[in-house]
C-alpha cells in the first residue's frame, strides 16, 4: 500500500502523541506546584512553631495550622485543644496507627498525649470564651491593616458553618494567622481593608506567610521578618496594605 510509510510506527520509534506528552508535562507541572506548595507550608508553619512557649493552651484551626502539632520543640509541654471537644491533641499518627474515632474539629485523625481529656462541645467553647487559650492559630482569606481578618465565607458559595473561628478570634489571648500571601492568581490577602464577610474585627496580632513574618500595631503592619532571597521591596508588591519595614528586621526563620 502506497500510503503505508506515512502511517504509525512500530516499536521504539512509533512517536509519543501530543496529547499524551502534554498530560505527562501539566503532571510535571502540578508535582513541581505541589512540592513548592508544600514547602511554603512547611516554612509557615515552622516559623509560627517558634511562637509556642512552656504551658502554653493552643486552638489550631482547620488546614494548615493542624501541621503545627509536629513541630511543637523537643522538650516543651504545649497542650493542644480542638473545639469537638479534645485537649491534650498529639501530632498525626503514622499511618496505619489511626483511630477513627480520634479526630479533631476538620475531621482528620489525630493521635493523644499522656493525660488527654474528652469532652463536650459545651465545655470547649467555655474553654475559648473564658479566655483559657494563650494562643489560637487560624487560617484566612483576607486579613486587613487594622487586624481585622475574614476567613469563615465568601458570598456565593456554599458554607458549612463558620466553625469556632469567631469565637476563637474573640477570646483567645493572641491571635495568629497563617496564610499564603497571595491567592492562587497572585492577588494580594494583606489588604487595606477587607471585602469578605468579616470573621473578627482588629483581632489579629501576627501574620506569618511564606514571605514574611508581620505585627499588626496600632500605627499599622509592620514588617520584621522577610523570607530568604526576597527583599522588603518584594513583599511590599505583593502587599495592598502599607508596610512599616523594622528597622531590625531580619531574615525570617524556618
Amino acid at each position: 500500500m502506497n500510503g503505508a510509510s506515512s502511517g504509525a510506527r512500530s516499536g521504539s520509534q512509533y512517536p509519543v502523541p501530543s496529547t499524551q506528552f502534554l498530560m505527562a508535562n501539566d503532571l510535571r507541572v502540578l508535582m513541581n506546584k505541589a512540592a513548592k506548595d508544600i514547602d511554603k507550608r512547611e516554612r509557615i508553619v515552622k516559623r509560627i512553631a517558634q511562637e509556642l512557649r512552656d504551658g502554653f493552651y493552643v486552638n489550631l484551626g482547620i488546614g494548615m495550622p493542624t501541621l503545627i502539632a509536629n513541630h511543637v520543640p523537643a522538650g516543651m509541654t504545649v497542650t493542644l485543644q480542638s473545639e469537638n471537644g479534645m485537649l491534650g491533641i498529639g501530632p498525626y499518627p503514622i499511618e496505619g496507627q489511626e483511630d477513627p474515632d480520634l479526630i479533631n474539629a476538620g475531621k482528620e485523625t489525630v493521635s493523644e498525649m499522656p493525660g488527654t481529656s474528652y469532652f463536650s462541645s459545651a465545655d470547649s467553647f467555655a474553654m475559648i470564651r473564658g479566655g483559657h487559650i494563650d494562643l489560637s492559630v487560624l487560617g484566612a482569606m483576607e486579613v486587613d491593616e487594622t487586624g481585622s481578618i475574614a476567613n469563615w465565607m465568601i458570598p456565593g458559595k456554599m458554607v458549612k458553618g463558620m466553625g469556632g473561628a469567631m469565637d476563637l478570634v474573640a477570646g483567645a489571648r493572641r491571635v495568629v494567622v497563617a496564610m499564603e500571601h497571595t491567592t492562587r492568581e497572585g492577588a494580594p490577602k494583606i489588604l487595606k481593608k477587607c471585602t469578605l464577610p468579616l470573621t473578627g474585627v482588629r483581632v489579629v496580632d501576627t501574620i506569618a506567610t511564606e514571605m514574611a513574618y508581620i505585627r499588626v500595631t496600632t500605627d499599622g503592619l509592620v514588617l520584621e521578618e522577610i523570607a530568604p532571597g526576597l527583599t522588603a521591596e518584594d513583599v511590599q508588591r505583593a502587599t495592598e496594605a502599607r508596610l512599616i519595614v523594622s528597622p531590625n528586621h531580619k531574615a525570617m526563620e524556618g
